[in-house]
């Protein structure tokens, strides 16, 4: 394997308004060093260390957020951080992803990765990664990389597989046979005590030929959209041609477009350490707890107040006799949820937009 033909393609686009206050349309979640010291699109790059060098990687963003993108990376070539004019969901980012890296390496293979995931084990990770191209250009395949479930999760989607496929590697992998959306309590239960689930980590791995193949033979659109962009990648008119490119688009994710349309998908069952963050509940498993349950991150004090996760970026926030409780101040604005309500923080963003209120304070 040429590891010079390797690329990375980073998904950095998204309001991540379930962490809302703290993220806004102009920091988003992956601007933020909510976990790590840094913020998470920086920590997205840096872990794939000598594999994939920043040369090699392509950060695909909404317009907007390009600037503010490439200040976060100075070590990525500011050409490699391309902003989509408007979002169309991660098949049309992939296709776009696959044209730029097509336009630079023809003969190339590269994976498919999300700017939000905290993945501390960074050696394992890289070694997965490579297994996992490896595996894809051995033949026809389209990998995926699933994680042993920790817990019968609602907030992930689930891979089912089948027997193992022989590989010379520290990985394991195995025939994918389908994706299911997020499930409810009771089938999360089932999925893992049936060992045959995985999670979705959302991170794909394959060659420029095979996604060619899958997209020609599942999505022709896509085909005929990363040809066209290809060609026009590295012009003066790319910018015109995006937006011409985006305005006809559908919005679509690549998991309907093609992963659960395909039948040469191969699954990386990978034990690394991997969370996608996806609402303020998860900081939990990143932060200490106090002896009453509490993550506290940022000056707060808590007084008989137990199972609360607080957030207070400046001045002091006081709990006192609460539980269960999600508390984030951030500048002028705090919020205040249940914990089991966490998941509806963009409700409240979606009624602060309606009463045109969100950028009040912001």
């Amino acid at each position: 394997m040429n590891k010079n033909r390797l690329y990375a393609v980073i998904l950095a686009g998204g309001k991540g308004e379930r962490f809302w206050p703290l993220s806004t349309e102009r920091k988003p979640k992956q601007l933020l060093s909510l976990v790590g010291g840094e913020p998470l699109v920086s920590q997205a790059v840096r872990r794939l260390g000598t594999l994939i060098p920043p040369e090699r990687v392509f950060i695909v963003t909404g317009a907007d957020l390009a600037e503010a993108v490439r200040a976060a990376l100075p070590g990525v070539p500011a050409g490699n951080v391309v902003g989509e004019p408007f979002g169309r969901d991660t098949a049309a980012a992939v296709a776009l992803g696959a044209a730029l890296v097509s336009a630079r390496e023809p003969g190339a293979a590269f994976c498919v990765l999300t700017a939000d995931h905290v993945i501390r084990d960074e050696a394992r990770f890289r070694g997965a990664i490579e297994d996992a191209f490896r595996m894809a250009m051995s033949g026809d395949w389209l990998v995926t990389i699933g994680i042993p479930p920790a817990f019968p999760s609602t907030g992930f989607g689930y891979i089912e597989c089948a027997g193992a496929i022989p590989f010379e590697g520290k990985t394991r992998f195995f025939r994918a046979l389908r994706f299911v959306e997020k499930p409810d309590a009771e089938t999360a239960r089932h999925y893992v005590s049936s060992g045959r689930y995985s999670w979705n980590s959302g991170m794909f791995i394959w060659s420029l030929a095979a996604l060619g193949r899958a997209f020609a033979r599942h999505r022709p659109e896509l085909a005929g959209l990363a040809d066209r962009l290809r060609l026009a990648a590295g012009t003066p008119g790319f910018d015109a041609a995006l937006r011409a490119e985006y305005d006809r688009l559908e919005k679509i994710s690549i998991d309907y477009a093609v992963m659960e349309k395909a039948d040469n998908i191969v699954m990386a069952q990978c034990d690394f350490d991997w969370d996608d963050i996806g609402s303020w509940a998860a900081l939990e498993h990143h932060f200490p707890k106090d002896a009453d349950n509490n993550v506290i991150v940022g000056c707060a004090e808590a007084l008989d107040a137990r199972g609360n996760i607080v957030v207070s970026s400046e001045g002091l926030t006081a709990l006192l006799g609460v539980e269960n409780l999600v508390v984030v101040r951030s500048g002028p604005v705090t919020l205040i949820c249940r914990r089991d309500n966490v998941q509806d923080v963009r409700k409240m963003v979606e009624k602060l937009r309606g009463k045109g209120r969100y950028g009040e304070w912001l």
